[in-house]
């Protein structure tokens, strides 16, 4: 052996990791079990099921909101026209207070209110009933000597509306204070 050759064996002995590759154990890895891979299966198998099944409720859930909210907008669809007619509305009523209707136009009222009733317009009743902000819009107070119609509506100048249960007009009233 020569001096070369020695210094290289006694450095492997020393420092047995940093020798030559070819030379060291190779360590080959077994296949895993069958049961193993039957289990790592059946999680993987679990974990797509359960997320197949959020997805379908998700999408159930938007379909769902979906429908609901389209069923909202055809409620509110006529809205917009409904508020351009109630001046229309409210003439009516002015001119019937008056007592200057003759029988037609009496008719033609009747009948403007029954087809805004079935589109869903009710009137609201704000006489003689508490002031409500979410339904009345107040335009002034006035005194008045009975103590019972204190914060309540002494007098409806216009009134207010709902359209499917939801106010689209405020009715401007007068409170007793």
């Amino acid at each position: 052996m020569n001096k070369n050759q020695r210094m290289v064996d006694e450095n492997e002995q020393e420092n047995p990791g940093n020798g030559n590759i070819l030379n060291e154990p190779v360590q080959a890895e077994l296949p895993a079990e069958p049961g193993d891979q039957t289990a790592k299966l059946e999680e993987s198998l679990a974990l797509e099921k359960d997320k197949y099944l959020r997805l379908i409720a998700e999408f159930d859930n938007y379909k769902k909101r979906n429908l609901k909210e389209r069923i909202e907008l055809l409620k509110s669809a006529g809205e917009d026209i409904i508020i351009s007619v109630l001046p229309v509305l409210d003439d009516f009523e002015r001119a019937a207070k008056a007592h200057t209707l003759p029988e037609g136009i009496a008719l033609i009222y009747t009948k403007l209110m029954g087809v805004l009733n079935q589109r869903g317009l009710k009137p609201m009743d704000a006489q003689g009933k508490d002031f409500d902000p979410d339904l009345h819009d107040a335009l002034s107070n006035i005194p008045t000597g009975d103590e019972k119609m204190k914060n309540k509506v002494v007098e409806e100048i216009e009134k207010g509306y709902f359209l499917n249960d939801k106010v689209i007009r405020h009715a401007k009233v007068i409170v007793g204070s």
